[in-house]
């Protein structure tokens, strides 16, 4: 069977979406292809974000691909999955661009909305089947006939072998991931999958949740594999890098190959001692989360975290030593004390190190916190969870990579009046929840 595999072109106009709006690798398309070729099947990838294709496009080459499945993520890239944007205006018009050029095809969904609200992303996007959790070795039940998948999808991360992006357009890629001055080409790779720690905020619980690790040979052989095609720079998309016992195994066989590379991470994985040997390895970029100035902050988002402030910027102060760029981020609490804020932040930009400031959170449905405030994820849970965002930030305080003036869910989600309706019939039937 043919199997098209689309990352649409993203527009995050008056969305609220926090993410980095470059153009990343969709590896949980490369890896789907993988396996799906591993099982007889034929697969191609198509980025329409990387390459600038409109819907309609994006469809007519999966039409001429002759592709009897389609499948289209719903955010952009796993690197994003926690933090996606609320709308499904961008998957809604690719679906309805395929519907018009294959008319007879399976369309499937993958992603983070379908993960939390399968019955809605469906009457939403208009696509045929939803698929709950990660896609990348269950694909090919589609074949046989699977339709909306009930069953959160958990993958065997030593199965996934090292992606060769020998069809990859490589000369359209150049973004590197938090890197803020220089020139190259990056991409991303993927090392360990989930976190074993269940932070309040983390929109991580219906996919990518579990720990595990792929085997560093072949985390080396796909990094090496990108290096001989001209990539310099790769960031690790990894939940929280450092977490794997593996990890010296891997920076060791980092340092040979001619990539410098950034991270996602937790400060209190480190010591002085293993932030010197990351940066020997090559990392150019460490991003942590500290959430709150205070330990009462950080049991409150249920961080796990048993460092003090002192210690926090001793680690911080070292990694700035070992590596170019380190940012600290914080998460907007009601009960913090701002001028607590503005001198923890200046003690560490005087050091070389970025602070943010505190950033809003926002309960993505399925998230921890969501469930404390909502209870389970029903047919109104996006639009419910944005309109409460939108309230509490009424009077500002959005990062400044949203949009300074969001719109309403639903000025944002463009639908048709059939996918309006079914939408409607799907939030009908749904539970109730406090409101």
């Amino acid at each position: 069977m043919k199997y098209a595999l689309i990352n649409p072109a993203w527009d995050f106009t008056g969305s609220t979406y926090f993410g980095c709006q470059e153009t990343h690798l969709p590896l949980e398309l490369f890896y789907a292809q993988q396996q799906l070729r591993q099982r007889g099947h034929e697969a191609l990838v198509i980025d329409a974000h990387l390459q600038r294709l409109t819907a309609e496009a994006a469809a007519a080459r999966a039409a001429e691909f002759g592709a009897e499945v389609v499948v289209v993520t719903t955010a952009p890239t796993y690197l994003f999955w926690r933090c996606p944007q609320p709308e499904l205006r961008v998957a809604h018009a690719a679906f309805q661009a395929l519907r018009t050029e294959l008319p007879h095809a399976t369309l499937v969904a993958i992603g983070p909305h379908g993960s939390a609200t399968a019955e809605t992303t469906r009457a939403k996007t208009g696509c045929d089947v939803v698929v709950r959790g990660e896609p990348d070795q269950m694909l090919h039940h589609i074949a046989e006939g699977a339709g909306v998948n009930g069953t959160l999808q958990q993958t065997d991360m030593a199965a996934l072998g090292a992606i060769d992006f020998q069809e990859y357009p490589r000369e359209w890629r150049h973004h590197r991931h938090h890197v803020f001055s220089g020139e190259g080409r990056g991409a991303e790779v993927e090392a360990t999958r989930g976190c074993p720690w269940s932070c309040s905020f983390c929109n991580k619980t219906l996919f990518r949740n579990r720990f595990r690790e792929r085997p560093v040979a072949t985390v080396l052989e796909e990094v090496a594999g990108l290096a001989r095609r001209g990539i310099d720079y790769i960031y690790f998309i990894d939940e929280i890098f450092g977490c794997a016992r593996s990890t010296p195994e891997l920076l060791k066989g980092l340092c040979p190959l001619p990539v410098r590379f950034g991270i996602q991470t937790r400060i209190d994985l480190w010591k002085e001692d293993t932030l010197a040997a990351l940066g020997a390895a090559g990392c150019v970029s460490l991003e942590c989360g500290i959430e709150s100035v205070s330990s009462d902050g950080r049991a409150r988002w249920r961080k796990g975290c048993r460092l003090e402030n002192d210690r926090i910027i001793n680690l911080l102060v070292a990694a700035r030593q070992a590596i170019p760029w380190v940012q600290a981020n914080l998460i907007a609490g009601a009960d913090d004390d701002a001028s607590a804020i503005a001198a923890w932040r200046t003690t560490l930009i005087d050091r070389g190190i970025w602070a943010s400031r505190p950033v809003p959170v926002y309960a993505f449905p399925g998230s921890p916190l969501y469930q404390s405030l909502y209870g389970a994820p029903d047919g109104q849970a996006w639009e419910r969870a944005h309109a409460d965002y939108l309230k509490a930030n009424a009077e500002g305080g959005y990062s400044d990579i949203q949009a300074a003036a969001p719109l309403r869910l639903e000025d944002l989600e463009v639908l048709d009046a059939s996918i309006s309706s079914s939408a409607s019939c799907a939030t009908g039937s749904s539970t109730s929840h406090p409101a």
